[in-house]
This record gives structure tokens, C-alpha cells and sequence, in this order.
């Protein structure tokens, strides 16, 4: 049964997540997903643990050496679309336990190749025999980001990311921060007026407005919201159980979402060619590659398109999750703040911000327990061989870098919060090259990463500056693995004004 608490719509003994109200376009907090709903612990153990006839994904060839892969169907129709979604974690590491590094699932109406572990992951990011193709994730988003630069594939990937990485220099990364510190400062300065926010949201709002300062050189507002929900109705839809234009389904609403920015995009492109700027959206537009290549109006409305859901939804998980553990271990908190304030009042550049090096420790830590995307999909284009099992033509398959990042065998108490893991001395992630991967690998590594971290240490600095941040000591935070990881409640927490002297610093 619904009710309203506080002009909050909830589930009365449930949790709220958050959305983009469809009529007035401003962030607020709706009703869960069904996948976020709370339910009894022994039917979330039944869910998770219900055992499936164990069936092969496809019979070797004869004489091949190789051995089966197998797995499960799950469900009828939906597979275990439902549990990868709900559990996201949890299923992804009793999957690996029950089956190992190379197995099969049914999900989406699918048989999907998992596999999980840094020896598996290996050979398909590196991909040497050029076995695997971006087209798993074709199968998800091929209609809502059409043609960006994760779903291109060998020569056409590298040329559109030789061309690309004009946009991604030192100098550019400088000029970029420049324009976004201002932006973070004034906007997490604002969150003064609310002691009690739900962070994720906040922060959603608060890169969102990064992004279209940096990206597009555009002001925040009713635009800027109407764009903002497009991103979101598109990422969503890509694991919409329904896939067909149903009205008010997830998968008509990231249609609807992907017209939207074209519109958008197209609209813009010829002023950006006549007088470009700073803006990412203007360094596409002038980007050359080492002979002269340049893209054409498609290409970069495409790849800005990609750009824009790639840089705030992950940044955005990123600074949540560092945040959350922050406020869980106030020392490691209090540690990064003295950092930050020893920098002063100015607003940080490229070199300060490489100097936050406790920041750099917590977000690695952050990053290796919550994988903004927890899953990269490819498709085997031939019949292929991964630590002697056949995965036939065809197939599906899901690189996981959670398993990888949770495995005892590569970190020391893997469910514990333990940044020092990354200082010198220990560097548990140099333990296997594809140990700790949450920028992906091989020739699609994330082209933003740079920029990603800059952006989310230029956030938790300007928290650090601004307020002391805490969440009851009993609360744990649940992710929702609907699409990219949502915290299920948008995490609520305390703020407290930092004084300094007789200064309250979010009134600067």
C-alpha cells in the first residue's frame, strides 16, 4: 500500500528509491523497482539459492580436447533475470562458487557465457585471437546508444578512439576541470539548506549539472532535467524484461529518451562547428585524428550521446560509494578532510588534486566493492576456447568484474573496507593484471577514466571542505542492479556544516 510521508511517495514498511518525476522533470524519490522491494530473508535465500537442472551450453566438438560449459536456464522466459538484477553481488559470487570461472546462464531470453576471475576476464579483454565482438553489448544498448564508442568494434574502435582521444589530453582534462570546479563547489555549497539529504540523488543532480557545463556548455535547468531523464529512461531500458515499445514500459520510455537527445544534439552540433568552445561537445567537433580523420554529425552526436550516460552515471556511483564508506569510517574520513583543507581555499587543478592521496586510496577501495558496471558484455564471433571450454559462435557472454574483485585468492578479506590495500608496500590490485578492473580492459578500457577520477576527488574534496557527513551505525546501504548500481534508499545521511574558526564553510 502506498502512502506519502513528507511529500515522499513510499511503500508503507518498504524502502523509496529515487527517479525522474515523468511530469514536472526534477529528481525525486518514487516507489522501489519490484527488484528493490524488500522481502522476507528465506524468500530472498529461496530466490537466490534455488537450485536448476544443470544442463550443458553445447556439446564440444569431437576430438577437440574441450570440455562443456555448464550452467543453468533458470526460470522459464525470464532466466535468472530477476536474480542478477536483485542480488547483483550476491548472485554474481554464488553463480562463480557454484559453477567457477566459465559458466552459462539464462537471462533476457538469452543463454549468456559468464565469465568471472581474472584468468577468464583475460582472455576475452585481451582478446588476441579477436574472438569476442562489442555486440553483447549491442543485444542491451544498441538502441538507445547507438553507435558510441564501447559498442564499435577492432579498426573502426581504434580509429574512433584515436580520433576521440583529442578530447581526452592532459590539457584538455585541465581545461575541464577549471570549468567544473565552480560548479561543485556552488552546488554541494547548496546542500546546506538540506541537513539530510539522500545523497545519490543529490550527487546525480549535482554531475548531471557537471556535465552539462563541461560537456555541453549548458546551463542547469528545465533542459537540463528534460536531458537528464533521457539519459535515465535509456540506461534503464536496457534490461527491460519487456523489449518491445509497450506504452509506459522501460523500453518505450528509452526510445523516447534516445529521440529526445538526437533531437537535442543535432539541434546544437552547427553552432558548436561555427564557434566552438572549452566543452567536450566543441572537442568533438574539431577532434582530428593522426591523418586527418575528423567525425562527421553522426558520429558525434552518437558518441556524445554515449559520453554524457558513460561520465555522470558512473561518476555518480563512484562519489556514492566512496561517500557512503566515508561516512561508515569517519577516521578514514577525518584523514582525507586534513587533506583537503591543507590545500586551502582555491579551487584545486589537475596537480592538487593528485596530491589527495588518502581520496586516491578510498576511491580504489570504493571502486573494487562497487563496480559501476558490474557486468561488460561481449559476443563470441567464432567458436572459442576460455580455460578449456567451448563457447560456440554466437553466444552471449557476460565479463564479470565483481568475482574478479572479490576473490580471496587476489585480496586479503575481500568484504572488508580496507583502502591501505592500494598503498605501496601491499598494491593487492598488482596482484593479477585483472584483479581490480573497474574501467574495463584491453583495447575498450574506459577512454574517460581520467576524467571520471578527477571529477569524483574534486567532489569528495569539496565535501570534505564543506561538511562532516555520518549515516546510524547500523545501516547498510543496498545496491539496485536494475541497470548501473542504485543505492535502493538514495542513501540518506546527516550533514553537519564545518566550522572553521567563526566560518561556516557552506556559506562561503
Amino acid at each position: 500500500m502506498r502512502e506519502s510521508v513528507g511529500g515522499q511517495e513510499t511503500l508503507r514498511g518498504g524502502i523509496v528509491t529515487g527517479a525522474i518525476d515523468r511530469v514536472s522533470g526534477t529528481i525525486r524519490e518514487r516507489v522501489p523497482p519490484l527488484t528493490a522491494i524488500p522481502l522476507p530473508r528465506a524468500v530472498d535465500r529461496r530466490l537466490l539459492h534455488q537450485r536448476w537442472p544443470v544442463r550443458e551450453l553445447a556439446s564440444p566438438p569431437p576430438g577437440s580436447g574441450l570440455a562443456p560449459v555448464l550452467g543453468d536456464a533458470g526460470a522459464p522466459l525470464i532466466g535468472h533475470s530477476l536474480e542478477s538484477m536483485r542480488f547483483g553481488l550476491e548472485f554474481a559470487l554464488h553463480r562463480y562458487e557454484t559453477y567457477g570461472p566459465v559458466s552459462w546462464m539464462g537471462a533476457f531470453g538469452q543463454r549468456i557465457a559468464v565469465l568471472a576471475g581474472p584468468e577468464a576476464t583475460q582472455i576475452a579483454l585481451v582478446n588476441k585471437d579477436k574472438a569476442f565482438s562489442q555486440e553483447g553489448w549491442k543485444f542491451f544498448i544498441e538502441r538507445f546508444f547507438h553507435r558510441g564508442l564501447m559498442l564499435l568494434d577492432f579498426e573502426e574502435h581504434l580509429l574512433h578512439r584515436r580520433i576521440m582521444q583529442e578530447a581526452f589530453t592532459r590539457e584538455r582534462l585541465s581545461g575541464y576541470a577549471r570549468q567544473f570546479a565552480p560548479v561543485l563547489r556552488q552546488g554541494i555549497a547548496d546542500w546546506g539548506a538540506r541537513p539530510k539529504p539522500r545523497l545519490y540523488w543529490a550527487l546525480k543532480r549535482l554531475t548531471l549539472d557537471v556535465a552539462t557545463r563541461v560537456f555541453m556548455d549548458m546551463p542547469s535547468g528545465r533542459n537540463a532535467e528534460q536531458i537528464n531523464r533521457a539519459f535515465v529512461d535509456s540506461v534503464r531500458a536496457a534490461t527491460a524484461l519487456v523489449r518491445f515499445p509497450v506504452p509506459g514500459g522501460r523500453w518505450a520510455a528509452g526510445l523516447n529518451g534516445r529521440r529526445l537527445l538526437e533531437r537535442y544534439f543535432a539541434e546544437n552540433l552547427p553552432a558548436k562547428r561555427r564557434a566552438p568552445g572549452d566543452d567536450l561537445f566543441s572537442a568533438l567537433c574539431l577532434a582530428t585524428g593522426d591523418d586527418g580523420e575528423r567525425f562527421g554529425d553522426e558520429d558525434v552526436i552518437n558518441h556524445m550521446i554515449f559520453l554524457m550516460m558513460a561520465a555522470h552515471d558512473t561518476t555518480t556511483i563512484t562519489s556514492t560509494a566512496a561517500a557512503y564508506h566515508l561516512a561508515k569510517h569517519p577516521e578514514w574520513q577525518e584523514r582525507a578532510r586534513e587533506e583537503s583543507l591543507a590545500l586551502g581555499d582555491e579551487a584545486p587543478d589537475l596537480a592538487a588534486l593528485d596530491g589527495l592521496h588518502t581520496l586516491d586510496l578510498v576511491i580504489k577501495e570504493s571502486l573494487r566493492l562497487t563496480a559501476p558496471v558490474p557486468s561488460l558484455p561481449r559476443k563470441a564471433v567464432k567458436d572459442v576456447d576460455v580455460l578449456g571450454h567451448y563457447i560456440p559462435a554466437g553466444t552471449l557472454v557476460s565479463v564479470s568484474p565483481t568475482a574478479n574483485h572479490f576473490s580471496p585468492r587476489h585480496w586479503t578479506q575481500p568484504r572488508r573496507f580496507d583502502p591501505e590495500r592500494f598503498a605501496e608496500g601491499r598494491r593487492e590490485d598488482k596482484s593479477h593484471r585483472y584483479a581490480w578492473m573497474p574501467f574495463g580492459g584491453g583495447a575498450h578500457k574506459c577512454i574517460g577514466l581520467h576524467f571520471g577520477t578527477y571529477e569524483v576527488k574534486a567532489v569528495l574534496h569539496e565535501m570534505l571542505r564543506a561538511y562532516r557527513w555520518s549515516v546510524p551505525r547500523d545501516y547498510r546501504m543496498r545496491w539496485d542492479y536494475v541497470s548501473l548500481p542504485v543505492p535502493v534508499d538514495g542513501l540518506p545521511v546527516r550533514l553537519a556544516p564545518l566550522r572553521r574558526g567563526s566560518r561556516i564553510v557552506h556559506k562561503q
